[in-house]
Parts: C-alpha cells; structure tokens; sequence
C-alpha cells in the first residue's frame, strides 16, 4: 500500500493529499530512510514522522484498505512520541 494512502486509512494524518505533501517534504522516513507519497508500506515498517516540534515513531502492525475510526489504532503500534 502507498504511504498516503496507509497514513490516511490509519488516520495518523487525516487527509490523503496533506499526508503526500508532508512525505514529499521529507518529513516522514520508513526505516531510517527518507520517504516519498508513493512507497510501499510492509508489515513491521517503522515510520517516523515530523510534525513541527513533536516526532511520533509508529511499527506497522496491519495494513488494511478501509477501516473504521475506532479500529483505525489497531493498524499500528507507537513507539515513542517525543517533543522537541
């Protein structure tokens, strides 16, 4: 699955084409290394992602085409979750 897509669907971002802007930025990595909107997310993936002053780590436990909100946080795991 597309990062965008993944980061939209676990709803860690809420719209789609502001999870490609930030990817596209180079804000978000997958195992250490930098990502763009359209990689492939894999089961076990670890992703890091900058928002600003906060950076949140995730493990990718599930991947999922719809979901619902309430069974959204079961698609990953949160590693840590630091503010600068």
């Amino acid at each position: 699955m597309r990062l965008d897509k993944y980061l939209k669907v676990s709803r860690l971002i809420k719209r789609r084409t502001v999870a490609k802007e930030i990817a596209d930025k180079g804000r978000i990595s997958i195992n250490g290394k930098v990502a763009k909107s359209s990689t492939d997310v894999k089961l076990d993936d670890e992703l890091t992602l900058l928002f600003g002053n906060k950076t949140l780590v995730v493990k990718i436990t599930a991947i999922k085409e719809t979901t619902k909100k309430d069974d959204a946080e079961e698609m990953y795991e949160v590693v840590s979750d630091t503010k600068a």
